[in-house]
């Protein structure tokens, strides 16, 4: 069987892409906007880092009980925005989020480093903070009680996935006719595509 063609299969272009801006972006060509809604419907974004990508989708790690999260378990769908400055490019994702298997997240968790594991145990993530001696605190509180490498998963810590219905993939042209391109999921399979104008 033949590989994906980049001309009909947006997760093989994406890769693509990826693939040069960490050839060129100075920091973090990983990281993606994500945008949730609020209960009332409001937008609500903040950068996040791209953990994991496959044929279902975008993945990336969290606090299930900070506010991204809250938002995500109460309507399961999102946006994300990568934008490559040194490339000058931009893609668009938008699609229904699924949380990642227990499995999954255990397995990320074990790559983090040993205090990015701990700081997932200390941060009561989005809630109020009375200073930064609290948070010192209860990063000292998981170091004694975890004193080891042997520091198990959060059970509120875990990962999502954004499974697209629709890609855009932008690159910037002169006298700003840049080229937009769309990719569409079919309920069959397969992407329908279209172009807009810039």
């Amino acid at each position: 069987m033949s590989a994906p063609d980049a001309s009909t299969d947006p997760f093989t272009l994406f890769r693509a892409w990826l693939a040069e801006a960490e050839a060129s972006e100075p920091n973090d060509p990983n990281a993606m906007c994500l945008a949730t809604t609020t209960a009332d419907g409001f937008p609500s974004a903040r950068m996040v880092l791209l953990k994991g990508l496959d044929s279902r989708g975008f993945v990336f790690f969290t606090n299930r009980e900070s506010r991204k999260g809250g938002e995500l378990l109460a309507n399961p769908r999102a946006a994300l925005l990568f934008h490559w400055k040194s490339l000058r490019r931009q893609v668009r994702v938008e699609g229904a989020v699924e949380a990642v298997t227990e499995a999954e997240s255990d397995a990320y968790y074990a790559t983090r480093p040993r205090l990015s594991r701990l700081g997932a145990w200390a941060s009561q993530q989005s809630r109020p903070l009375a200073g930064r001696t609290e948070l010192e605190a209860a990063l000292n509180a998981a170091e004694a009680r975890f004193p080891g490498e042997d520091i198990p998963r959060p059970p509120y810590w875990g990962g999502f996935r954004v499974l697209p219905a629709h890609f855009e993939f932008w690159q910037d042209m002169p006298f700003r006719l840049h080229d937009r391109r769309l990719f569409h999921a079919q309920p069959g399979g397969g992407w329908r595509t279209e172009t807009l104008f810039p």
